[in-house]
């Protein structure tokens, strides 16, 4: 006999991978669609720059990587590579479309500092 509390967990999931929102996912599908391709996949990394030591990077890619982390949400893939995927372990990237704010944002819990330029951790 199963029981739900026997099943494996979707927090602990959850808690080590990326989030994208649907409205996030919504923007990305529709990007892809102007690209005109349906190999494309968005992946996200970090990389060492800005001021506090590591910046975001967003970008299309079609390519798969040894150790990568793929995460699809509803029908968008969301690619990590692995030396990225601990500082992005239960961020959240979300779509602005507002008059004071447009584009990809990241909610990261890892990020400990922050400054002016707003996309950049350490």
């Amino acid at each position: 006999m199963t029981t739900p509390a026997q099943s494996p967990s979707t927090e602990a999931t959850a808690a080590t991978a990326i989030v994208l929102t649907d409205i996030a996912a919504q923007k990305v599908k529709a990007l892809i669609e102007q690209e005109g391709r349906d190999d494309l996949r968005l992946r996200v990394a970090v990389q060492p720059g800005g001021c506090s030591g590591m910046r975001y990077q967003l970008f299309f890619d079609e390519r798969s990587l040894d150790g990568d982390v793929v995460s699809d949400f509803d029908g968008v893939e969301v690619v990590v590579d692995r030396m990225s995927a601990p500082y992005l372990a239960g961020a959240t990237i979300d779509f602005a479309d507002r008059i004071d704010a447009q584009g990809f944002t990241i909610d990261n819990p890892n990020a400990q500092n922050s400054c002016a330029c707003g996309d950049s951790f350490h």
